[in-house]
């Protein structure tokens, strides 16, 4: 039995994927907590689907939708950066867009080298779950590295939450 790989009960680098819901807030609080603690770098990914759950008029491209999308979460990771290199921490980010949510985490788990991956159980992901299965069960069954999934409440609404949101850390 080979041993050369050995999963760590100490992080180095955390990857918390972000849908910029509450639920991944919480997600990025306690990642936060963890790098405090064991001097990690934390990694933010957001994925963009390549085709958007929303209806847009004819006149409007779904690459424009995309890039806007991109752009929005570029600016929400400037403020998450200032706020983690006020209390010390590293971090980089990604966004990325694809269809399949779940397999660009892990991906980018891999390219990585993330040794925990901090994820919510409740996002913005509407009806995605309820025809595709949950991410967040995903991860966890599928993920190399160990998963640190938080339980958050359902939200009260799963429809798409616009690009304006303010939250504390973005």
């Amino acid at each position: 039995m080979s041993h050369e790989k050995f999963a760590s009960a100490v992080p180095t680098k955390i990857l918390v994927p972000v849908d910029f819901s509450s639920s991944s807030h919480a997600a990025l609080d306690a990642a936060t907590e963890q790098a405090e603690k064991f001097h990690a770098e934390i990694v933010l990914l957001h994925v963009i689907p390549a085709f958007p759950n929303v209806s847009i008029p004819d006149s409007i491209t779904e690459a424009s939708v995309v890039e806007e999308a991109q752009k929005a979460a570029k600016e929400r990771f400037a403020v998450s950066q200032k706020a983690l290199a006020a209390k010390g921490i590293q971090m980089s980010s990604s966004v990325e867009v694809g269809n399949d949510i779940a397999g660009a985490i892990l991906d980018a788990a891999d390219r990585e080298n993330a040794d925990l991956i901090v994820i919510s159980t409740h996002g913005l992901s509407g009806w995605y779950p309820m025809v595709f299965g949950s991410i967040a069960e995903k991860i966890v069954k599928l993920a190399q590295c160990p998963v640190l999934l938080l339980r958050t409440p359902k939200p009260e609404t799963t429809a798409k939450v616009p690009f304006g949101r303010s939250m504390e850390w973005w």
